[in-house]
């Protein structure tokens, strides 16, 4: 499979129940919106979670998030959220995003995953395969 694209976009919409009684985004959201754009990154580059699990014995887990909320977003507004694959490292990967409304950053975030066989979740390496389909090309700024 083709190497994905440094740095993958997800646009989305927010919705009413994305956000507290004020129509802000709730802190929590956040980490929906980061979730969906590491799940759509896996997709663009042909692996899906599914066949990971089920083919491949495979789990990609959170393992440790760092969030620094730097402006509110709320109800209708329209957001891209985005991944950066920056390390890759035996069972870990390290990717950081980004939830943006226009030009305005709102969030940052710093997101190790784990990878995990799914029978006893236990670290296993990042199969070679994958780790190309996710990785920038060797040499390629990140």
């Amino acid at each position: 499979m083709a190497a994905a694209s440094p740095t993958f976009s997800l646009t989305l919409r927010v919705y009413w129940e994305d956000t507290d009684a004020g129509g802000v985004v709730y802190h929590a959201s956040y980490v929906r919106f980061l979730e969906r754009a590491r799940t759509e990154w896996l997709r663009a580059a042909g692996y899906d979670q599914t066949t990971l699990r089920g083919r491949d014995n495979l789990l990609l887990v959170v393992r440790a998030m760092r969030l620094d909320f730097l402006a509110p977003a709320r109800l209708d507004d329209l957001l891209t959220v985005t991944v950066t694959p920056v390390e890759a490292k035996g069972a870990g990967l390290r990717c950081r995003q980004s939830v943006l409304q226009g030009e305005r950053l709102l969030l940052t975030a710093e997101v190790d995953v784990a990878c995990l066989r799914a029978a006893d979740f236990r670290p296993t390496r990042i199969p070679a395969g994958l780790l190309a389909a996710l990785m920038p090309t060797p040499g390629a700024p990140c």
